[in-house]
């Protein structure tokens, strides 16, 4: 008599914990940009009173929970503390700001994201970083999960629980 065993997934028994990076980029919807193009006068500079009016009268609650790039499509000189007013503006609003084009900003976020990451909840833990995903993920993030989990992790590895590589185990003396 056959008897029928039943299907064990050892890889949830394992105690494996699966890191996706790609979870750390924010959503395209939460991202915004602000051009401060749209600040000049004629498109070629910046005059301080007509933009501190401005910044006085734009709607900041547009930008909450929300990142923000700030940064400037014209060919021309926009002094710092422009950036930084519209940063200090955005502060009680916004998730996060850069000082970025748009298409850079997400990876400027995913860095952040991931620098925000409590290295402490993998303390001792087996930790698989995903290799691949539906989002391209840059290898600066893996560089930079590497550094921070291998002060805290049992182990580290790249890739899936069914074929990963070993990256770091630590040492037990």
């Amino acid at each position: 008599m056959d008897t029928v065993k039943p299907i064990v997934n050892r890889v949830a028994q394992s105690g494996l914990i699966t890191l996706d990076l790609a979870d750390y980029f924010p959503h395209p919807e939460e991202i915004v940009a602000i051009d401060l193009k749209d600040f000049l006068f004629k498109g070629l500079r910046l005059r301080e009173a007509e933009f501190r009016e401005t910044v006085k009268n734009t709607d900041w609650q547009q930008y909450r929970d929300r990142y923000v790039a700030i940064y400037c499509s014209a060919d021309a000189i926009v002094p710092m503390w422009a950036y930084m007013i519209l940063s200090a503006n955005l502060a009680p609003y916004a998730k996060d700001v850069a000082c970025s084009p748009p298409d850079h900003a997400a990876e400027i976020f995913l860095y952040r994201n991931i620098a925000q990451l409590k290295a402490d909840d993998y303390k001792d833990q087996r930790v698989i970083v995903k290799g691949c995903g539906d989002r391209q993920v840059p290898e600066a993030a893996f560089v930079q999960i590497a550094h921070q989990l291998t002060k805290v992790v049992r182990s580290l590895m790249y890739g899936e629980a069914c074929s990963s590589v070993p990256v770091y185990k630590k040492v037990v003396s």
